[in-house]
């Protein structure tokens, strides 16, 4: 693990708690180092997700695939952001997600297992990941209704603002999957804006 990572975790996570260095030790220690090429899976539907991973380089999509083989994308993790399949890492059943990497990808793990053993060590990581589960939820909610009210050009214009540093990185199919229009809609959508 080099320190630019150590860096932009602990940066992370000094956004909602304050650690001394004994606890950025015991956390840092948890960690371990991933790193995918592009297009390498890191979770597939079935599998059970074990692991939160924090990207420190790259980026990650999470998706599903329907019945007539058509992806949906769910979410997008860039540098900085949080990943995981949330109901297979609680449930520790069968994930329902793909999770890839969209670009070569480097990443840190926090297992499931280390995270418990975090919240009795450090119990303020309790609270870390209680924000970073309601801001997910919340996010997830308004994604929801978004997709059930809103225009597709609404829907980019949120996408826009949500994700401002991958509007140019990602192909144009993967923003047209996650805000649900075809990429032919959405190139024609993107000339008429």
């Amino acid at each position: 693990m080099d320190k630019p990572q150590l860096d932009l975790i602990l940066n992370n996570v000094s956004k909602h708690i304050t650690l001394t260095p004994a606890e950025k030790d015991i956390f840092t220690g948890m960690l371990q180092t991933k790193q995918l090429k592009r297009k390498q899976h890191w979770v597939a539907y079935g599998d059970v997700c074990r692991h939160s991973a924090f990207v420190t380089s790259g980026c990650l999509r999470g998706y599903t695939v329907d019945q007539n083989g058509i992806e949906h994308v769910l979410s997008f993790a860039p540098v900085d952001w949080w990943m995981a399949d949330m109901y297979s890492l609680l449930s520790h059943q069968p994930g329902q997600l793909n999770i890839e990497a969209l670009e070569d990808t480097e990443m840190l793990l926090l297992s499931k297992a280390n995270q418990e053993e975090l919240y009795q060590t450090v119990p303020k990581f309790e609270r870390f990941f209680r924000i970073l589960a309601e801001k997910s939820l919340v996010a997830y909610q308004q994604r929801l209704i978004d997709n059930l009210s809103l225009p597709a050009s609404e829907r980019y214009a949120r996408f826009c603002k949500r994700y401002p540093t991958l509007i140019h990185q990602l192909p144009q199919k993967q923003i047209a999957s996650y805000i649900g229009v075809t990429p032919e809609f959405f190139s024609k959508m993107r000339k008429s804006l």
